[in-house]
């Protein structure tokens, strides 16, 4: 499959360590033609870390796909009726926002263009990166896991022994995982070797 042509969101949260590895894949995607619309959570949009100030995150997230980053609700609500997107991708996607998509709670434009392309009946791809996957957001996981016309980047554990409920999906999947959600099929395997 190609994907000139189509439509994708990308939606980042909080997980600012993942940002290194997330900006080349948007890179990627938009090298092979595709027109790449970018959302950020306010934890993206106003938090600093040792991993960088985030007007650099937000200004290189606009450079790299010509685009203004969509930051409100607002701004997101129209890419459900008016201008939808093909296919959503949500990464890093943290434990906080997988238990609150896993609810249905909305609260930033992230989740809203999550929701608004389940709307359109259009897939939304997850590339978690969470401590809790196999603890408390367990539960939300397998919501998730079994919920229609919503897929995973492959994962898998990034480190067993000091970290044992963390899940991280293997971004080198991410392409192929986008390709098969837009076929309607979840990449495989699911479950991945994961190592650094």
């Amino acid at each position: 499959m190609t994907l000139n042509g189509k439509r994708i969101g990308f939606g980042l949260t909080g997980s600012h360590h993942t940002f290194e590895h997330i900006f080349p894949k948007i890179e990627e995607l938009i090298s092979l033609d595709a027109e790449v619309v970018a959302f950020a959570t306010e934890t993206v949009q106003y938090t600093d870390t040792k991993h960088g100030k985030a007007s650099d995150h937000i200004e290189r997230l606009e450079e790299i796909t010509g685009h203004p980053v969509i930051r409100t609700i607002p701004e997101a609500e129209p890419f459900g009726p008016n201008r939808p997107l093909d296919v959503m991708v949500v990464a890093p996607l943290t434990g906080n926002s997988m238990s609150k998509f896993a609810h249905a709670h909305t609260d930033n434009s992230v989740l809203m263009a999550a929701k608004s392309t389940l709307r359109n009946n259009h897939p939304v791809v997850l590339g978690m990166t969470t401590n809790d996957a196999l603890g408390l957001n367990a539960a939300n996981l397998a919501t998730l896991l079994n919920s229609k016309n919503i897929y995973f980047i492959p994962f898998g554990q990034d480190n067993p022994f000091k970290k044992p409920n963390s899940l991280s999906s293997k971004l080198d999947f991410l392409i192929p995982a986008v390709e098969e959600a837009l076929k309607g099929k979840q990449l495989q395997p699911i479950i991945v070797p994961y190592q650094e």
